[in-house]
């Protein structure tokens, strides 16, 4: 029962993510058609066969049962549908190709400018509903890189202070440099490291290696305080409490959340000797606990713990845990002095309009990228079961999160629209800048030809991302 709950959830949230992304692209071929006074004869959510319709005026609005789409059938317009029965009559005025060229251009980018202008506004709203929630990066002290991650490959150590990316300080700690690092065209990040400043440069492919490892850049600065404790478990028994700050599991000194779990996993399980500090105004005067040592303003216990053995996520490899979890809430603040910054409507248009032109120039930049075979496609390029995940991981994360991914994928689909292959946007685009420049229509047996091809291309690409996508789970 658990599993098509599971399974319906994540359907349930990549078809409303998609459904909305479907609907404004072609709201704006539609809209763009009848400011035109085109006819416009379908309208379609989702591609055949069909599971409801219903004719309003001239126009057949229609949900179809593949979500992976839709489309505008505009009356003399050669399209997906290869409808080419108009061709040996004479051209009527509410057809699409007897209107002026840059007419049916505008027509044919209004998808894309629409899937723009959401991201645009989904972005506005976020700033100015949510605001911002960061840490100021001159409150994290170190980071901890974890050993065989893409940040130990390009030249990060544990114990780095980041202090700057691409040349300019950072202001909000962002462990993968933010949007600045991954649009660069060569990512540099400059770190105090023994009391010198160190400057590292990512690979050209730093986006992509970042997206085939779901994000996983391996940099943390959670430190390694006990934000709550499993009732029963190990740290428990031992006398652990909320607040405590782990200092070592056996002889290995540990400061962050993620080096101590890597420690806990190495002792396989077996009995280890915890060392943590406990500040003087957690110490209850009837505990049981006998300090070993006594430093200003805390009290340092040791002990020893039986790591538990337990299943990993989604039946992954087996882990061993001590019964505590991360800090959160109050301990944070307390730490790292997180922020809430608040954007009235005129700082979020500013605030949102960059962040949607430095995600444009994002995704240009990797299908640049993967075009000229300067990234992998297999670990760059992700299909619906990836969009799936993404969406359900955004939508559990709070809907900020949510529409933050709607407004990511909304520019996705605009930038891979526009590209110049037939069947999308950008293919009949070229068409119409050829016929524009020449002043001759290309003809329909060439046209139908290329969409026949580009409509097989664009199978066998789906295919592609599909299989993919079930490789990298």
């Amino acid at each position: 029962m658990d599993l098509v709950v599971t399974i319906f959830q994540y359907i349930f949230w990549v078809g409303l993510a998609l459904g909305i992304l479907v609907f404004i692209h072609e709201l704006g071929h539609f809209l763009a058609a009848k400011l035109f006074k085109m006819r416009v004869d379908q309208f379609s959510i989702g591609f055949p066969p069909r599971i409801v319709s219903k004719t309003v005026g001239e126009t057949e609005y229609r949900i179809g049962a593949v979500p992976l789409g839709g489309y505008v059938k505009i009356a003399g317009m050669v399209d997906e549908s290869m409808d080419t029965d108009f061709a040996d009559k004479e051209p009527q005025p509410w057809e699409f190709r007897a209107k002026p060229v840059w007419q049916r251009i505008i027509v044919i980018i209004a998808g894309v400018v629409f899937n723009l202008i959401l991201a645009f506004a989904i972005f506005i709203g976020i700033k100015w509903g949510y605001g911002e929630t960061y840490i100021p990066a001159d409150n994290v002290e170190a980071i901890y890189v974890q050993d065989g991650s893409l940040a130990a490959d390009i030249g990060l150590r544990t114990g780095d202070r980041l202090v700057a990316v691409n040349g300019e300080p950072v202001e909000v700690f962002d462990p993968t440099g933010g949007i600045e690092a991954l649009s660069a065209e060569r990512a540099t990040f400059t770190v105090e490291r023994d009391g010198g400043s160190v400057t590292v440069t990512a690979p050209e492919d730093f986006a992509s290696r970042l997206n085939a490892t779901k994000g996983q850049f391996g940099v943390t600065a959670l430190p390694s305080l006990i934000g709550n404790v499993i009732p029963g478990g190990p740290a428990a028994e031992a006398g652990l409490q909320r607040g405590d700050r782990i200092l070592a599991i056996g002889e290995e000194p540990v400061g962050f959340w993620e080096q101590m779990a890597d420690v806990i996993q190495r002792t396989e399980g077996q009995p280890v000797v915890v060392r943590w500090a406990r500040p003087d105004s957690l110490i209850a005067e009837d505990a049981d606990l006998v300090p070993v040592e006594s430093r200003t303003d805390e009290a340092i216990y040791e002990a020893t713990l039986t790591p538990n053995r337990t299943s990993g996520e989604d039946d992954g490899p087996e882990r061993f845990v001590l019964g505590v979890y991360p800090p959160n809430g109050d301990l944070l603040q307390h730490v790292f002095g997180v922020r809430q910054k608040s954007y009235g409507f005129g700082e979020a248009v500013v605030v949102g309009s960059a962040e949607t032109w430095n995600w444009i120039s994002l995704y240009g930049r990797l299908i640049s990228r993967l075009f000229t075979g300067k990234d992998d496609v297999r670990e760059s390029v992700g299909g619906p079961v990836m969009i799936a995940q993404a969406t359900k991981q955004a939508a559990d994360a709070g809907m900020e999160q949510f529409w933050f991914i709607v407004a990511n994928l909304s520019i996705a689909l605009a930038v891979f629209n526009i590209l110049p292959i037939p069947v999308l946007d950008g293919g009949h685009l070229m068409f119409l800048l050829y016929e524009g420049i020449t002043r001759r229509e290309p003809s329909m047996r060439v046209r139908i030809v290329v969409q026949q091809v580009g409509f097989v291309l664009l199978l066998a690409f789906m295919a592609f991302v599909i299989f993919n996508d079930f490789t990298r789970l």
